[in-house]
């Protein structure tokens, strides 16, 4: 076990004891909740549907105290069904919430130099589903509130508990907030939890039990809220981006407070499975570094085999692929699949999609009875005579139960997994082939790889050795297109095809900067050297096309920074979900580069960005590519991408080789780079720095 889960999971089981232990122990008279003017007369705990454990615990934990009049604090709580963001109708768009925001009310809330550095105030972000449905959970609280009849309202999350000596705090920050609103009859809105924006809270009228805040509170886990406050929210809706961001901007109309410290907090044994829109931005400008996120747990059961209606898009096997199976699909090329070859799919492959089994194969399936079964309707009919063989118990047709071809519920229910919080995704073409195996059968070893590349992703979306996979040297002569490129930039001056790039990514030692990208006879010079501005110890250069590309051939002539620790990077990239083609020419092996790929499932927007390593592979070169300028060129097309240099194919590889082959938009990217790890390029020379790499006639065909 990776350590750090195993410090997590350690930590996570004191936290649960410890909280299971205190249950027990009285925690005191709160006065300030109770019946009566000038009282927090109800609380309303924000619950999903499907998370009854989550309210019995905060229950356990409100009744742990007492009002003023001596009744359990958990007789004041109602339960308000949160919005799940699962549900793609409850957070389909609404005249409440407004998911398009501009990147400045992050800067609002929480002022970063670094982050205003590479982006502007207007950049445009848009809310993930899950910052939707919190939103619109918080306003259906926010309604409940005003057509109520309590005059102040406790609103918490289902996963909080009391921080020591929050009974004394409560009440005391309760009496100074009736004393500074007496002419109101108490406070519009008190917050009793939220985060301090890096520190960076503004605090007005402070005194010891609490401050009115002009800005930089995160978190709505527990605030009150007067029904008049509740109807000024409303008034002001639309909620525009993440609430809790949102609110910052209420609180001069709702002249708010908020208690001197947080004295009620979330559990540290709960997982969440929020996503919010703003972390790309973040880690780009190096604001935070994203850690190495552990990939999908693999399906534990025998295998399932699918057949679908046979549409014009791959949905079920994309679907199949997000919720974390490794799956191969068939084209329907492919020769009949006997029983003995069928198990030995099964021990590589968690779902084989229209599979094109032989009637023994079928009987192989019957008799082991352990073989989960998916039949879309309207499968195919040659199918049907292998059909009769299993009974009505094995073959789950996914109809009549909800399953529309585009609904999660059904195929989870069939497979025992948690319904992902993304949209059922539309796939890619079927013609595409991006869940066939298309590897090209050898009979070399997968030994060449672990040498020419190093170790590769654990992730569902790779297939890791002993997966008969390894790099085929093709030296052959590569063919370029016929006709002028769609875009051609010499780099030598600014154009507008061609964005510099500001910012970084987790991995990254160096800040990206205007400055460090200069144009000139030699093209774009990305110059990497140290600096002590910023939080980053180097600058650099980057640059990227102006729009993204679906498929084509992308090519530039590069000279490589020399240099041990520098990378040069001429690659396609996307985010959500994350997919890559990579040339790397690494400083400290400058005679080989590394051709690299990474895959994450679903459609535009699926927020999944597993892997860290890809799938490398090096390749030598004969020359020394920080000496001079050389040809590279990446081609890439459906169920294949190739890499030249100086137009020879140098490296080829097709669907599951080792990866399925990115089947979504990316822009091209180059750049000048130091690895945080020594592992991808060695120790960063000091003494080389500063160093540069050149890009010139960058030309893109489609």
């Amino acid at each position: 076990m990776n350590l750090e889960e195993a410090t997590g999971l350690l930590h996570s089981l004191i936290f649960r004891a410890a909280r299971a232990a205190i249950s027990f122990v009285p925690g005191g008279r709160i006065h300030a909740f109770g019946d009566g003017a000038g009282s927090i007369g109800a609380i309303l705990v924000v619950n999903l549907d499907r998370q009854p454990r989550r309210l019995r615990r905060t229950l356990r934990e409100f009744a742990r105290f007492r009002t003023h009049d001596g009744k359990p604090l958990s007789s004041l709580v109602r339960r308000l069904a949160a919005i799940d963001a699962r549900n793609g109708r409850e957070v389909a768009a609404t005249a409440d919430v407004d998911p398009h925001y501009r990147l400045g009310g992050q800067m609002f809330v929480q002022p970063d130099a670094t982050l205003a550095e590479c982006f502007g105030p207007d950049e445009p972000v848009v809310m993930t589903r899950q910052e939707v449905a919190v939103a619109r959970s918080h306003i259906e609280v926010w309604k409940a509130i005003a057509l109520g009849h309590d005059e102040h309202v406790l609103v918490v999350e289902d996963d909080v508990w009391f921080a020591p000596g929050a009974a004394r705090a409560i009440d005391a920050g309760w009496r100074a907030a009736l004393q500074r609103c007496s002419d109101l009859g108490g406070p519009h809105l008190l917050y009793l939890s939220y985060s301090d924006a890096g520190g960076t809270a503004t605090r007005m009228d402070v005194c010891d039990a609490l401050f009115r805040p002009a800005r930089g509170l995160w978190f709505l886990s527990g605030y009150v809220l007067s029904r008049p406050g509740a109807q000024m929210l409303l008034r002001a809706m639309p909620v525009t981006g993440p609430v809790d961001m949102w609110m910052n901007y209420r609180f001069g109309e709702l002249g708010a407070l908020a208690l001197s410290s947080p004295v009620i907090r979330q559990r540290a044994d709960g997982g969440s499975d929020n996503s919010y829109s703003v972390l790309p931005y973040l880690a780009r400008a190096g604001v935070v570094d994203a850690n190495a996120v552990g990939a999908p747990r693999r399906a534990v059961a025998d295998g399932l085999l699918a057949w679908t209606a046979g549409g014009k898009r791959d949905s079920l096997a994309m679907a199949l692929s997000i919720l974390g199976l490794r799956v191969r699909s068939f084209g329907g090329d492919e020769p009949p699949v006997d029983s003995e070859a069928l198990q030995a799919l099964l021990k590589t492959w968690d779902a084989l999609v229209d599979p094109p089994l032989s009637e023994a194969a079928f009987d192989w399936v019957h008799a082991t009875n352990r073989v989960n079964l998916l039949f879309e309707p309207q499968a195919p009919d040659e199918i049907g005579p292998c059909l009769s063989k299993l009974s009505a118990s094995r073959a789950n047709v996914l109809t009549g139960s909800g399953w529309d071809g585009a609904s999660w519920r059904p195929l989870c229910d069939l497979l025992g997994l948690s319904v992902p919080v993304e949209a059922f995704p539309r796939g890619p073409l079927r013609e595409w082939r991006t869940f066939c195996n298309m590897r090209a059968a050898c009979e070399h070893g997968v030994e060449d790889i672990r040498e020419a590349g190093g170790p590769i992703d654990n992730s569902p979306w790779v297939l890791p050795p002993p997966g008969e996979w390894t790099a085929p040297a093709n030296q052959r002569c590569d063919t370029p297109p016929a006709g002028v490129p769609l875009v051609m930039a010499s780099m030598s001056v600014a154009t507008p095809l061609m964005e510099v790039e500001v910012g970084t990514f987790p991995g990254n030692l160096a800040a990206f900067t205007r400055d460090r990208l200069i144009h000139g006879p030699n093209g774009a010079e990305l110059v990497l050297s140290g600096s002590n501005e910023g939080g980053r110890p180097y600058r650099s250069g980057a640059f990227a096309s102006a729009r993204s590309f679906m498929h084509g051939r992308f090519e530039a002539e590069i000279r490589a920074a020399r240099g041990a620790g520098l990378v040069t990077g001429f690659f396609l990239h996307r985010h959500g979900p994350r997919q890559e083609i990579d040339i790397e020419l690494t400083g400290d092996d400058p005679f080989r580069m590394l051709a690299n790929v990474y895959f994450n499932p679903g459609d535009e927007g699926t927020a999944m960005s597993y892997g860290y390593r890809g799938s490398p592979c090096r390749i030598n070169l004969g020359f020394d590519a920080s000496e001079d300028f050389h040809l590279y060129t990446i081609e890439w097309r459906p169920g294949c991408v190739s890499w030249s240099v100086d137009k020879v194919v140098l490296h080829e590889r097709g669907g599951w080789e080792p990866t399925p082959i990115p089947h979504l938009p990316m822009r091209l990217h180059g750049n000048l780079w130091a690895p945080r790890s020594n592992e991808l390029a060695g120790r960063i020379d000091q003494s080389a720095l500063p160093s540069v790499a050149n890009f010139r006639n960058v030309a893109i065909w489609t």
